[in-house]
């Protein structure tokens, strides 16, 4: 059995009773459950449908998100989380780059890497790079002024931890960061790379091993073995390339406005709802979030 979940963005609520019912009606659905008022619907069916990604693109264009998905094991006890551009609305070295004067340049370099252009490793290492003698208290500087979280994000970390879930940050971005988003949000733990500072000054260095695409799958390994889960327990959400990895291993990988490279490998797209959809597609309803 499996179950078509049809939502979109919370503050532009466009999902009709007739769109619901009328794909209902087309796919033999059974009846229609609402997890919110024209933001979020699901309904069970017995197969997946031929036309899945002809109708999914039709809804698109609505502004309307719809995931199928098995009914079996669809509550996950393991939230694994991307930061840059999915918890936050920023991507974090940017930012940086963009107090140090060099923005253009290294957001230039950020998009190539998230679409998978470049190495991740090595494009970290130049942005970085790009940052040598920036003053460390400008980190503090962009927390306070840059950086705004992704709508959702709180809800989503308390309901599935309220649920008995685990949370995890982990970020090809860095530790500054991770530690002050994990805080706010309520993850359990986060990784993430190591800006090396030196005099007060950042020396355009990443500590070593930087944590890239491989690191996250190591990380969703590690992380559900000694929680004595397995990756069919897993909720993964991320954006980009680098997120791929630990997208493809989790039970539901989340592409969460993602890069065109890292949606078309998910079977769950995200790209009207925000990160309340997580739960949603859980089958958790409205009134059931934990804010």
């Amino acid at each position: 059995m499996f179950i078509a979940t049809l939502l979109t963005n919370p503050k532009n609520p466009v999902l009709e009773p007739a769109t619901v019912d009328a794909l209902r009606n087309a796919w033999g659905g059974g009846d229609a459950q609402w997890l919110s008022p024209d933001v979020a619907a699901e309904f069970a069916i017995a197969t997946v449908p031929g036309n899945r990604w002809d109708v999914w693109g039709e809804m698109q264009k609505l502004g309307i998100d719809l995931v199928v998905q098995p009914v079996e094991n669809r509550k996950k006890k393991m939230l694994l989380a991307d930061m840059d551009s999915t918890m936050i609305q920023q991507e974090c070295v940017d930012e940086l780059a963009a107090e140090a004067g060099v923005g253009e340049r290294v957001a230039g370099i950020t998009a190539r890497a998230m679409n998978g252009e470049l190495d991740f490793e090595d494009a970290l290492r130049e942005r970085v790079g790009l940052l040598k003698g920036l003053d460390a208290k400008v980190i503090e500087k962009v927390l306070a002024n840059r950086i705004t979280y992704m709508p959702g994000g709180k809800a989503v970390v308390a309901t599935m931890k309220a649920n008995g879930a685990h949370a995890a940050l982990v970020s090809g971005g860095f530790t500054a960061f991770t530690a002050r988003v994990a805080a706010t949000l309520g993850f359990d733990e986060n990784r993430a790379n190591t800006l090396l500072v030196s005099d007060g000054k950042l020396t355009g260095e990443v500590g070593v091993p930087i944590l890239g695409r491989e690191a996250k799958v190591t990380a969703l390994k590690e992380i559900s073995t000694r929680l004595g889960l397995n990756a069919e327990d897993v909720m993964a959400v991320g954006d980009g390339a680098n997120d791929l990895g630990m997208l493809g291993l989790a039970g539901a990988g989340v592409a969460l406005h993602a890069k065109p490279i890292v949606a078309a490998e998910c079977d769950i797209r995200i790209n009207h709802g925000d990160l309340t959809a997580l739960l949603f597609i859980q089958g958790y309803s409205r009134d059931e979030f934990v804010n």
